[in-house]
């Protein structure tokens, strides 16, 4: 019992947050995402240039590209912003990173992510923060 009354707490503290704090906080998560993917760009390995060109930053409310990894076409979820590997031609993104019985791992993606995962959470704090400032007592 206790969880659920601190889900719903969660729930009712998340709901509280003004539109306006949610909207100015998007920027910063596309921003960071792009980042991301560039690296992903510069350390996937090239033959043709086709998995690099596949790598895709899509912001919240948008579809992800059919049969991109992780787990193919989605919406991103609001206040969101997925980085996708992979589409209709490209569907061996994951066999690159983490290998096969016949080729070695050539890992892209999950370094790219640690790369820069703690400067993204920063950024994203600082954009939250300055969102709660500026907005402060206006409402919802």
């Amino acid at each position: 019992m206790a969880d659920d009354s601190g889900l719903s707490r969660l729930q009712q503290r998340l709901a509280a947050i003004p539109q306006d704090v949610k909207e100015a906080v998007q920027p910063a998560l596309e921003k960071q995402a792009e980042a991301m993917a560039r690296t992903m760009k510069t350390l996937v390995p090239r033959e043709t240039g086709a998995l690099a060109d596949s790598i895709a930053v899509t912001p919240g409310g948008e579809s992800t590209p059919a049969y991109s990894q992780p787990g193919g076409s989605m919406v991103v979820p609001a206040n969101a912003a997925a980085i996708t590997v992979g589409n209709t031609d490209v569907r061996y993104g994951h066999l690159v990173e983490y290998g096969t019985a016949k080729a070695h791992a050539h890992p892209f993606f999950w370094p790219s992510v640690r790369l820069h995962g703690g400067q993204a959470k920063q950024a994203i704090k600082r954009a939250v923060g300055r969102a709660v400032r500026k907005n402060w007592g206006k409402g919802s």
